[in-house]
């Protein structure tokens, strides 16, 4: 295992600023990323473990907070009134661009993992990016978010509240979560990646069915799937570490030098 170090980075977006931490292992020269992107409600610290694994096992790591979508609130700039899925990827666009400037990172070799909502944004960019990443892995991607939303139940944008309340009241959005998700058509995006994905999904996932990801392999071109026995939505204990086993395979195939 590396020894490696942390880096407060800031990565400005347009007018606002978000927070971010590296983990650089102490191997020196520039070493592959991987780009964490958090879960709706959490913010960069749910990717801490991972990064901190990631690091060790000599691979940068960057976790950071989304401009909006915290519950508790978060280190960016942003609100969750403002934010929806195309204002993260605006973010996760924004930490892309700048992480290939990173004397650490070797631009060639980096590498878009996220979870559950963190996973429907590195969807949007991994896509639509596709010649600047060397890969993407993608953990029980909220791909339910329309559903969850009840973004169908709205015939018109007036009739969507200014405060939309999602899973009780736990957290509360704008207008724009509601009208961004409507401009997205997840499917198309999975099916028209052409890079070697990643997707891991928990066997004991109760907030987004595992049947959500058991459609989505089967219209990736290139899918490498696995059900994370006994994995929540999120991983811990041995979930974390089947999921991690899964993750550093897949890092060493895509990053490989030629």
């Amino acid at each position: 295992m590396h020894t490696y170090k942390t880096q407060e980075i800031w990565v400005k977006n347009g007018g606002l600023r978000i927070y971010g931490e590296a983990y650089v292992p102490d191997t020196g020269g520039k070493v592959p990323l991987v780009i964490f992107s958090h879960e709706l409600g959490n913010d960069h610290t749910s990717g801490e473990r991972y990064a901190k694994r990631l690091a060790g096992s000599g691979y940068a790591a960057y976790v950071f907070d989304f401009c909006g979508g915290t519950v508790g609130g978060n280190k960016s700039d942003g609100s969750n009134k403002e934010m929806s899925i195309l204002t993260e990827a605006s973010d996760l666009e924004a930490v892309l661009k700048a992480a290939k400037s990173w004397d650490f990172v070797d631009p060639d070799r980096i590498v878009l993992l996220g979870g559950s909502m963190g996973g429907l944004v590195t969807t949007v960019v991994g896509s639509d990016h596709q010649d600047e990443i060397a890969g993407m892995i993608l953990m029980y991607p909220a791909l339910s978010a329309k559903v969850d939303s009840g973004s169908d139940g709205y015939k018109t944008e007036s009739d969507i509240p200014e405060d939309v309340s999602l899973f009780g009241g736990w957290i509360h959005v704008g207008k724009n979560y509601i009208t961004d998700l409507w401009k997205v058509d997840f499917d198309r995006l999975l099916s028209s990646y052409k890079g070697h994905m990643l997707l891991m999904h928990g066997d004991k996932d109760s907030t987004v069915p595992m049947s959500w990801s058991e459609n989505a392999k089967k219209i990736i071109p290139d899918c490498e799937y696995y059900v994370i026995k006994n994995g929540g939505h999120e991983f811990f204990d041995q979930p974390f570490e089947d999921a991690m086993s899964h993750i550093l395979t897949y890092l060493e195939k895509q990053t490989a030098k030629s």
